[in-house]
């Protein structure tokens, strides 16, 4: 089925027909216009009112089964004894879902992986690639004998070094349920059976926040990553604290500008000694 469109040609100024799909010329033969959008809805109802399911939830590493399980819902309309059955089965299927002590270990850890990348603030694709480490490393059999803590902690930590976000090992250990030397652990057998592309952290990467935290404006904040630039080019951060860098370099860039910013509270956002931002600092004015 066609529609007459009110407008001309652009080349002849004839007649134009759309249909479904185009909108042709009745004359020269021109294609206007093709594939029309349809703004309507994809889906179709037939409910009282509009629903919008889909399929589910999508696939994601995060869970042991994928996302792919089935779960048995409820309902107020069932009574009496079909309601006693279904919360048998329910319970029976609810434990029928982890059925070896890998997938156990598995569901542990991911929830606390997703605990961890909830509190830190970081992002989806962080917390899919640590599950996929945690996995690798089952795969391996480097996890027997170590703290499944340890492990959610240090996959955590890993996947944030692979994909070049900052987060130091102070601040993961500050919401985790592993002690340092756990994630230490862990972290080593994983670089160490898994060969992890790691490298060293820019120190530009953790200025930023350190600049929010000490409450430095945006001039601050770009002298600031300049200084790290410098830094990098020179090989100033060469065996030296990133953190402790990046904390050096707005320190140093809060004195150019005049900032009330102290080596102790540049310190203290870093998590470093001050004596660490001081050698950093002195090294900065001398070059």
């Amino acid at each position: 089925m066609s529609t007459r469109n009110q407008a001309g040609c652009p080349e002849c100024d004839g007649r134009l027909n759309t249909d479904a799909t185009e909108t042709v010329c009745a004359e020269c033969g021109l294609v206007v216009a093709a594939d029309h959008i349809d703004h309507g809805p994809e889906w179709r109802s037939f409910a009282d009112g509009p629903s919008r399911e889909r399929t589910g939830a999508p696939l994601t590493r995060s869970r042991h089964d994928r996302g792919l399980s089935t779960e048995i819902g409820r309902s107020t309309r069932v009574k009496g004894r079909k309601r006693r059955r279904l919360a048998r089965m329910r319970v029976q299927h609810n434990r029928a879902q982890i059925s070896t002590k890998r997938e156990r270990n598995q569901v542990y850890v991911f929830t606390e992986i997703r605990r961890l990348t909830s509190r830190l603030s970081l992002p989806t694709h962080i917390r899919e690639m640590s599950s996929t480490l945690f996995r690798s490393a089952q795969g391996e059999d480097i996890v027997r004998g170590r703290s499944l803590e340890g492990f959610a902690a240090a996959c955590v930590y890993a996947a944030c070094r692979t994909q070049r976000v900052s987060r130091t090992v102070e601040e993961i250990v500050a919401e985790a349920r592993a002690e340092r030397d756990e994630l230490r652990a862990a972290y080593d057998a994983l670089n160490r059976e898994l060969g992890l592309p790691t490298g060293p952290i820019d120190p530009a990467e953790y200025i930023p926040r350190y600049a929010t935290s000490l409450g430095v404006d945006q001039a601050t904040e770009r002298r600031a990553r300049e200084y790290a630039a410098s830094c990098r080019n020179r090989g100033l951060d060469s065996g030296r604290n990133p953190s402790g860098v990046a904390a050096a370099c707005l320190y140093t860039a809060a004195r150019d500008r005049g900032d009330d910013v102290t080596q102790a509270e540049a310190a203290a956002v870093a998590d470093v000694t001050p004596v660490t931002v001081r050698n950093t600092y002195t090294d900065l004015r001398e070059e």
